[in-house]
C-alpha cells in the first residue's frame, strides 16, 4: 500500500489514552507487530509512538490524574491547514473545545474537540509528523466511522468545519450512510446510530485495523486478553469483529479484503 496522502480534513492520525501502556505495548505489539519508540518525557509527555516496518501507524499516552473514570479510548484525528481556525469553526458550528490548538514542537499542532453530536475528534495540523505512513495494510489503520444519535447534524458538521466533499451511500431508515469522498476513494464515513446505540453512549468514532484472516486474530486477541464485543460476520466491505483491549479500549478489525478506501463498512454494534 502507498503511503497515504492525507487531504485536508481527512483521518490522518490514531493514539489510544490508556490506563496501562505496558500492557497496550505488549497486546498491539503482538497483535499487529508494532514496534515502539517513547518520546521525551519534557517535551512529549512521554508520547509512545508505534511503527509498523519502520511507519508510524498508531500513538499511545498514559492516562493521567485527571482522566481517572474516563475509558480507555481510541481517537481519530482529521488533518487540518489550521488547527485553531478549526477549533474557532468548530466551536461556532455547535461543536465543543476539549483542548485549544497547541503546539508539539517540531511535530504539529494539535486541538481535541467534540463535534455538534458529542463525538470526540481531534484536529492535526502536521508539521514533521504528516501522519501514519502505512494504511489498509495489515497492523494498520484501515477505516473510520463515526457512529451518530444525529445524522443529520453530524453531516452538516463535518461538511461546515472540515470541509467535507461526502457522498450518500445509502438513505433508508434501516441504513444511513455518507462517506467523506465516494468509492474507492472514500476516505471515512457517517453512520446514522441513533436505532442502536444504547441510551446514555454518546456518538463516537471507531477505528478499524486491517488483519489478513480476522478469525485468526480474533483468537490472538483473546488469548491475550481481549474480549469479542461483536462478530465476526461477513460483510461486502469483508469479515469485521469487534474487540475490546485488556482494558477496555474498542477497536474494530476488518480482513484485507476490500479495495482501499472501501475497507470497512457501516456495522451497528
Amino acid at each position: 500500500m502507498p503511503t497515504p496522502d492525507h487531504t485536508n480534513g481527512a483521518p490522518c492520525w490514531i493514539d489510544l489514552m490508556t490506563s496501562d501502556t505496558g500492557k497496550a505495548k505488549a497486546f498491539y505489539g503482538e497483535l499487529f507487530g508494532w514496534t515502539f519508540e517513547t518520546g521525551d518525557q519534557e517535551k512529549y509527555g512521554g508520547y509512545i509512538m508505534a511503527e509498523k516496518n519502520g511507519k508510524p501507524v498508531a500513538g499511545m499516552m498514559q492516562k493521567d490524574e485527571a482522566m481517572v473514570g474516563m475509558p480507555d479510548m481510541w481517537s481519530t484525528y482529521l488533518r487540518s491547514d489550521d488547527a485553531a481556525a478549526t477549533v474557532q469553526a468548530a466551536s461556532h458550528h455547535g461543536g465543543q473545545v476539549y483542548l485549544e490548538a497547541m503546539d508539539v514542537p517540531d511535530q504539529g499542532r494539535m486541538a481535541m474537540i467534540a463535534d455538534s453530536t458529542g463525538a470526540s475528534i481531534g484536529v492535526w495540523q502536521p508539521g514533521e509528523m504528516k501522519g501514519y505512513g502505512l494504511a489498509a495494510d495489515p497492523g494498520t489503520p484501515a477505516w473510520h466511522e463515526l457512529h451518530t444519535t444525529d445524522y443529520g447534524t453530524a453531516v452538516k458538521f463535518y461538511q461546515d468545519v472540515f470541509g467535507w466533499d461526502t457522498d450518500v451511500m445509502s438513505d433508508t431508515p434501516e441504513f444511513r450512510y455518507t462517506t467523506l469522498g465516494a468509492g474507492d476513494t472514500a476516505q471515512a464515513g457517517i453512520l446514522d446510530a441513533s436505532g442502536y446505540l444504547p441510551a446514555g453512549v454518546p456518538s463516537n468514532w471507531q477505528v478499524y485495523f486491517a488483519v489478513s484472516d480476522t478469525d485468526a486474530a480474533i483468537e490472538k486477541a483473546m488469548s491475550m486478553g481481549a474480549q469479542v464485543i461483536d462478530g465476526p460476520d461477513d460483510s461486502p466491505f469483508g469479515r469485521l469483529a469487534t474487540l475490546a483491549d485488556p482494558t477496555g479500549a474498542l477497536f474494530k478489525i476488518v480482513a484485507e479484503t476490500a479495495q482501499p478506501g472501501a475497507d470497512a463498512g457501516p456495522q451497528g454494534t
